[in-house]
């Protein structure tokens, strides 16, 4: 017989208290029977001699009915502070992905409205830090939304991990980047098509986040039995400490932030894939790791099977610019 938790957690302190106080009063003279028994004397057993079991069940009852009560008013509590918690931030993100996007909107337009009647070279200078500025918090906003559409429930789809890779690797393709990818003809994961934005956000990072004369990232996809593994470097200056341990405690406070939001996307959208991220940083750069469960790819027709092994294996892209479909302009 399997118990449903709702069937045991479900109840009362009250109910919960009484079934152990019964129980235990019947354990407690199944027990001693048992014993007299065995002990071969039944004649002389009393349910005097139970009272002692008993006196002990019924104190351990009520402590029972306490520390459950406790914990149940605590439950409550806290359910309220979660579903309170939960108001407040979806008010916010509302507030702040509607109302402040649209103000940003409007700063920008005045913006590049002044930069056509600004001359002067400070004035123009401010003008693109308020530009800048607009867009980076016009970009947070994105990203916002992405987390608090992405579903929490475990990908029932598969994605083609290297298709995603080399999209992401063409955004960020450029003259000042070397660039190369890595990765067989196909590697089939457990995900939904979201799992283009963590990737993503690992490449641009890699590119935004490096001051080098020539910004390097090198990116590889392997299989090793039931996981598939992107792994991203960079010659950046890296991910500071402070920020890899706000990652790892899964906690912000007032001392200790991330600078970004960006690292709470991968994190968040990854663990929402059924995936894990790893961060490595030396005096060399950072090395980002994206792991994902491993699945089979859809069924092809023999023919298609056919091209697809004559194809090229690796894609490798060296500062080269290359169209979605992977050939050159």
């Amino acid at each position: 017989m399997k118990l449903e938790p709702d069937f045991v957690f479900g109840r009362s302190p009250r109910q919960l208290a009484v079934a152990y106080l019964c129980l235990g009063a019947l354990f407690v003279g199944v027990a001693d029977l048992a014993v007299a028994v065995a002990v071969g004397s039944l004649s002389a057993w009393t349910p005097i001699h139970a009272v002692d079991g008993w006196v002990f069940v019924g104190a351990s009852s009520l402590v029972l009915y306490g520390a459950t009560a406790y914990q149940r008013r605590r439950a409550v509590a806290a359910r309220s502070e979660l579903e309170t918690s939960n108001q407040q931030l979806q008010v916010l993100s509302r507030v702040f992905r509607h109302n402040v996007r649209n103000d940003l909107n409007v700063i920008q337009g005045y913006t590049d409205l002044l930069a056509d009647r600004i001359d002067d070279e400070r004035g123009q200078e401010c003008l693109a830090t308020i530009r800048e500025t607009t867009d980076d918090v016009v970009e947070i906003s994105e990203k916002l939304r992405v987390i608090e559409d992405a579903s929490p429930a475990p990908p029932s789809g598969r994605i083609d991990l290297v298709d995603a890779v080399r999209e992401a690797a063409a955004g960020v393709d450029r003259a000042d980047v070397s660039l190369t990818v890595d990765a067989p003809a196909e590697a089939w994961v457990r995900a939904d098509e979201s799992i283009e934005y963590p990737i993503r956000e690992v490449f641009e990072n890699a590119v935004t986040h490096n001051d080098e004369s020539v910004r390097r990232v090198d990116a590889r996809v392997t299989e090793n039995g039931s996981t598939v593994c992107l792994e991203v470097r960079d010659n950046g200056p890296g991910i500071p400490d402070d920020e890899r341990a706000v990652l790892r405690a899964e906690e912000e406070t007032p001392l200790s932030h991330a600078s970004s939001i960006g690292l709470w996307l991968v994190k968040w959208m990854c663990e929402t894939q059924g995936g894990t991220v790893g961060f490595e940083t030396t005096d060399d750069g950072t090395t980002v790791r994206l792991r994902f469960e491993s699945t089979d790819g859809p069924t092809a027709p023999a023919v298609s099977t056919e091209r697809e092994t004559r194809s090229e294996p690796q894609t490798k892209i060296r500062g080269e610019k290359r169209d979605r479909s992977g050939t050159r302009p």
